[in-house]
């Protein structure tokens, strides 16, 4: 008996059983414990399989082909291999080198004769086995042989051994087809046997399969390798395209036509995910419509006659459902096995309808509830019938019209369901439908992500609902989500819906509802507006329905993407309280993607638009007012955060009475306006956020583990706690007056991130403690009201907080440069006032860490390091210090020179403010500051800035604004010295080169500015220089000819800015400068660029002052040029602008803030009448004879009549 009890060998124990242990008594001498694996084998002892593969290469590797028992051995021996189970998930101690595996088939494709076609099948058997269940990636030389000998099979071989032939051809070529070029023309060539048995004329449905499984695995990209031949990849595109279009043959049963469906679906997701496609003619709506029959494959009470091309179109017009006749109804094979078929069901099939129709009534419950709550918080805007999911749906899907089709559909909930043998049939039908459903919408996801957006948009209405246009509803993508039984689809049907609006807000943007709906016709925008609407409705329900943990997370994610597009400023309120509200249980699900995903969705809404007057309420409403719409729904979600205070929170909410509870709970739809609510307790949000970060997680039996901290309890997740810090960087940087009251906790939290082991939620900490810099930073601009501002001690005691805790070791991080990176730009974000008042050894250190971190190795931390230092030289208690600014400009010339565009980048923007820093300076330091400052340096710099202006376009823009600062700065002993003549007319040709060039009209207008500002200096010979006359060329020549209206303006401006008539040089020059002008504001509205012509009235006030300041400063050598232009037609239309531009209250429009400044006009109406007057007065004294004195006449009549009529007015 004993010996019966003992355990088996392991030769002859069955691979699933479970291996009987021996006693073994317990002592102190026992035998160390040694693992087992699954099969009863000590772990690191080669497994049996492996033995077995060993021995039988052995014997293989020793035939020859002259042998006189070959066929015999290598039949036997082929069994032997075949008969193992190599996959490692159940064989977890197989360990086979893929070089073997290469070596023995090369020597068996040498031993097996064509002529054998049995063995021929057997080693293409094995090739398939070991190739497909080893996942062994092949060196050049055994490809080339296995195909070598696979293609000649194929041509040798009769048709019946074909099927295993492509069978292992399939597995070869899995990811090699850019490889196997030297056989693609005898593959996919004009007779090409893949076209052949690919064909949907093939009669042999496994042929065509496995053809088919072969085409696709040739088209598979493996990443980072190059794509398949677009010959053939076209080629194989349309036969996929072929076969999806194809009808079921009547004499192919479905399950075989479900798999060649299934493998044609691969292929062309295969074809589109290879590279860059471009869609011919009607393909793409011929593939849509493919895809979207395709989407419905297997679904009880669908009768559809599916359109072969979808067109763009802003409504769905293809197809709909159509009001079946009895005999058109679905065969009892075409029916789930649980579906209702006209009554007749076996006693079984009762009882498991019974009691999944529990489920399905709680269910269908469960989604009336939801559409009620919607309907209240939510208006319909609607008057026919609904859409699949929405308002409408269970009464429209119920009518005798239309077959049931959400209760059956629920109640198969389950892809795997086998019941007895009469219906297992059946069961593996809906099994392979789902698959095939799941397939097409892949191959959906890859068309989606593969077609450029705004081509795809005239097709969304095909695959979104939209506004109802009566009957019955459409089928999309929403009838998917909210109907498909299989969970993978629905999840599958959502990443489709997520890819089509990720990156839709300019689309979108269009959407608008707050007006009154015109009765005559429907705009677009409000046909757009009722789509979103819809969207939200029907996957507010998908939530409420769903209970697959994984698609729930898919909806959640769906529901963030249409949040973060969605033009919520343009549509009426109410679309996102109730999501809000619905989003508050999941907060604590127990599956972590799930919580990750609800904080995604949270971000979401606190970034939109923000702020966004309906998002503000809600953070302001206290915890119990955002509680659920009923009071079965209150337990879920009253106190999200009660949950989460064992220990207490660092804020507690507000408690709140029962009696205020309780009423609350029976009137969901009141909500507390910001005067109601306490405006000094932070908001709920906040406070989850702040909890997830530091606080223990209770649920400790959650499946995702996280960290304990010296044994003490879990935290939450990683990915959650990441999450939480970004929602909170989002609701600092939208709403800041909301989180401002909880700056100091927020500072802890963010200071005791940085000090975690983890890199990433130390990078995330310092990400907050920027976002919070930037936020007090925007407070305390001019425009803002001081009453609201965080006050100056509380912002001083943060910074120092912070800079004295764990910060100065993020920066000095050097193993982790990304957290140093993010530091520096913390460090940035300080609010100079703040700084200003911090002790003198903080303002060293972080000077000091700056400096020294632009000699960094990495690229991103000398970026960051060398932008902090642009920032902190335009603050005042540092810009006045000459060492420091001599120290800066050192490192930045040094940084203008780093191989790195991005470093060279930031320096030169830096560059640009050290410059305006030297400006600022010499106004209100006056000379001292520049007779301080080294003139080498200032010459290094202006060098350092000609040569930078030569860069890409973003190193230029900044480096021709530090030229111009440059050329106001320099003083007129540095402008006379030899050392700086050259460097001088390099620069100012520098700026003249980039003028005219075709570079992005930001670079060019900055260039145009600059010349202003070089303009700006008395010092410059302007009346002299040999390069001043390219100068006022290129300006005159912009300013009348770019299709750019702001360079024109800036280049106007810079034309109005010498202060004398000698910078303009002879009369010549001068009338060439009016004349440009001139033409420039009788052509100020020409342009086809809708854009452009926002700034023509910009554009005309500023070439109105620059002709006016003409005027003013001109002399008697000028008149003829003046008197010309004014005495003809062209003086008839400078009139009316001039008159329109004395009488302007604001001056310009939208736009022309910037430009009066640089032009230097701010004055009112009656300031400049004022000077048109004082203008008029000095031509009347000024001396003229002959052609000038009747040319000044002209002049001084036109002025006068100018002056009369606008006095007049």
């Amino acid at each position: 008996m004993a010996a019966q009890a003992a355990p088996l060998a392991p030769g002859s124990a069955s691979r699933g059983a479970v291996p009987a242990f021996p006693p073994v008594a317990l002592s102190a001498e026992a035998a160390p414990f040694t693992p087992l694996g699954t099969d009863g084998w000590r772990l690191g002892s080669p497994s049996d399989v492996e033995q077995q593969f060993s021995r039988c290469a052995a014997k293989l590797r020793a035939l020859r082909a002259d042998s006189g028992q070959l066929k015999e051995e290598l039949n036997l021996l082929l069994d032997q291999l075949l008969s193992e189970n190599y996959n490692k998930t159940l064989e977890p101690n197989i360990n086979i080198r893929p070089e073997d595996v290469c070596c023995l088939l090369k020597h068996i494709s040498c031993l097996v004769p064509l002529s054998q076609e049995h063995l021929v099948i057997k080693l293409c058997q094995l090739v398939h086995h070991l190739l497909n269940q080893l996942k062994v990636i092949m060196e050049e030389r055994t490809l080339d042989v296995l195909l070598d000998y696979t293609t000649s099979a194929l041509k040798v071989c009769s048709t019946w051994t074909h099927s295993d032939v492509l069978l292992a051809l399939s597995t070869i070529v899995y990811g090699n087809g850019p490889q196997c070029h030297k056989h693609l023309r005898d593959l996919l060539g004009e007779d090409g046997v893949l076209l052949r048995y690919s064909s949907p004329s093939q009669p042999n449905i496994e042929l065509r399969h496995v053809a088919l499984t072969c085409m696709a695995n040739v088209c598979m990209r493996i990443p980072g390798q190059a794509s398949l031949d677009d010959q053939y990849r076209s080629v194989s595109f349309r036969v996929f395209l072929k076969t999806l279009q194809s009808t079921k043959p009547p004499n192919i049963d479905e399950l075989y036509y479900c798999m060649v469906i299934q493998a044609a679906l691969k292929g062309l997701q295969c074809c589109l995910s290879g590279g860059k496609w471009k869609f011919v003619g009607e393909e793409l709506g011929s593939v849509l419509a493919a895809l979207k029959r395709l989407m419905f494959q297997g679904t009880p009470g669908v009768s559809v006659e599916w359109p072969t091309v979808l067109y763009p179109a802003p409504l769905p017009q293809y197809e709909g459902l159509s009001a079946p006749k009895p005999a058109e109804l679905p065969t009892s094979s075409e029916l789930p096995s649980d579906a209702p078929v006209s009554g007749k069901t076996s006693g079984n099939k009762k009882r498991k309808s019974k009691g999944k129709g529990k489920k399905t009534s709680s269910e269908e419950s469960r989604v009336d509830d939801g559409e009620e709550y919607i309907r209240e918080t939510v208006p319909a805007l609607q008057k026919g019938g609904g859409r699949e999911g929405g308002g409408g749906d269970g009464e429209s899907l119920s009518k005798p019209s239309c077959p049931s089709f959400y209760p059956s559909w629920k109640r198969a909930s389950s892809d795997s369901e086998f019941s007895d043998p009469e219906g297992s049939a059946q069961s593996k039908l809906r099994l392979y439908n789902g698959r095939l459903r799941q397939g097409a919408l892949h191959c959906l996801l890859a068309v989606v992500k593969s077609v450029e957006k705004r081509t795809l948009y005239g097709y969304w209405s095909s695959f979104m609902p939209d506004s109802p246009i009566g009957g019955p509803p459409p089928l999309t993508l929403i009838t998917i989500i909210l109907k498909d039984p299989s969970p993978k689809v629905r999840a599958c049907a959502l990443q489709v819906l997520s890819a089509m609006l990720d990156g839709s807000r300019q689309f979108l943007a269009v959407a608008e509802d707050t007006a009154s709906p015109r009765k005559s016709y429907t705009p677009f925008s409000f046909l757009l507006a009722t789509a979103v609407r819809e969207l939200h409705r029907a996957l507010t329900l998908a939530l409420l329905a769903e209970t697959s943990p994984q698609t729930l997370t898919q909806v959640i994610k769906c529901l963030a993407y249409l949040v973060a597009n969605a033009p919520y400023h343009r549509l009426r309120p109410g679309l996102l309280s109730p999501l809000w509200k619905q989003m508050r249980p999941y907060v604590r699900n127990r599956d972590v993607n799930v919580r990750v995903s609800v904080l995604t969705l949270y971000g979401a809404l606190v970034t939109t638009q923000a702020p966004l007057p309906e998002v503000q309420l809600l953070l302001q409403q206290p915890e119990g007012s955002t509680s659920g719409s009923s009071s079965g729904s209150l337990t879920q979600q009253d106190s999200a955060l009660s949950w989460r205070q064992r220990d207490g929170v660092s804020t507690p909410p507000t408690p709140v009475k029962p009696s205020l509870r309780s009423s609350r709970t029976h009137s969901p739809q009141v909500v507390r306006t910001p005067e109601e609510a306490d405006s000094s307790a932070p908001p709920w949000l906040l406070q989850l956020c702040l909890s997830l970060v530091t606080q223990p997680r209770e649920d400790q039996s959650d499946s995702e583990g996280a960290g304990t901290g010296g044994g003490g309890a879990a935290l939450e997740p990683s990915p959650v706690r990441l999450e939480a810090l970004q929602v909170m960087s989002h609701l600092v940087r939208g709403y800041f007056s909301l989180a401002q009251a909880s700056l100091c906790e927020i500072g802890q939290m963010s200071a005791r991130c940085v000090r975690e082991a983890d890199p990433s939620i130390q990078l995330h900490g310092t990400k907050l403690l920027e976002e919070l810099g930037t936020g007090i930073i925007q407070q305390y601009r001019a425009e803002n009201n001081e009453a609201v501002r965080v006050p100056m001690s509380q912002v001083v005691l943060f910074w120092s907080d912070v800079l004295s805790g764990p910060l100065n070791g993020a920066l000095q991080s050097e193993q982790h440069p990304t957290l140093q990176t993010s530091a520096c730009d913390a460090l940035s974000s300080i609010l100079p006032q703040a700084f200003a008042q911090l002790p003198d050894k903080t303002q060293l250190m972080c000077v000091t860490v700056l400096l020294g971190l632009t000699y960094s190795d990495n690229y991103l931390v000398k970026t960051a390091a060398v932008r902090a230092l642009g920032v902190y030289i335009l603050f005042p208690c540092l810009r006045e210090d000459v060492m420091f600014v001599a120290d800066t400009a050192n490192t930045i010339l040094a940084a203008l020179d780093d191989r790195s565009p991005n470093v060279r980048a930031k320096a030169a923007w830096s560059l640009g403010n050290l410059t305006d820093t030297l400006i600022a300076n010499m106004e209100t330091v006056g000379v001292d500051f520049q007779e301080e400052l080294s003139d080498m340096l200032l010459l290094k710099m202006l060098q350092a800035a000609t040569r930078a202006s030569a860069d890409k376009d973003r190193v230029k823009s900044n480096a021709v604004r530090a030229i111009g600062n440059l050329l106001h700065f320099l003083r007129q002993s540095q402008l006379t010295r030899s050392a700086f003549q050259s460097p001088l007319e390099d620069a100012v040709l520098a700026l003249v080169k980039t003028v005219q060039s075709e570079a992005t009209m930001k670079v060019r207008w900055n260039a145009c500015y600059a010349l202003g500002n070089a303009f700006r200096n008395p010092a410059l010979p302007l009346d002299s220089a040999p390069w001043s006359c390219d100068a006022f060329s290129s300006l005159c020549h912009v300013v009348s000819s770019c299709k750019n209206f702001k360079v024109r303006i800036k280049s106007a401006a810079a034309l109005a800015i010498p202060a004398n008539r000698g910078c303009y040089g002879d009369s010549g020059r001068f009338g060439c400068v009016w004349r440009s002008l001139a033409k420039a504001l009788e052509n100020s509205e020409d342009t086809n660029d809708f854009f452009e012509y926002r700034y023509s009235a910009s554009l005309r006030h500023t070439l109105s002052h620059a002709l006016l300041h003409l005027l003013g400063v001109s002399r008697s050598q000028d008149m003829p040029s003046l008197g010309a232009s004014l005495a003809g037609e062209e003086g008839g239309g400078i009139k009316q602008h001039l008159i329109r531009y004395l009488r302007a209250e604001e001056g310009g429009g939208d736009g022309a803030e910037g430009e009066k400044e640089m032009a230097g006009d701010s004055c009112t109406p009656q300031q400049r009448i004022g000077g048109l007057q004082e203008t008029l007065n000095r031509l009347k004294e000024l001396e003229a004879e002959g052609e000038e004195g009747t040319s000044k006449e002209m002049v001084v009549h036109f002025l006068e009549d100018l002056l009369k009529t606008c006095e007049e007015l």
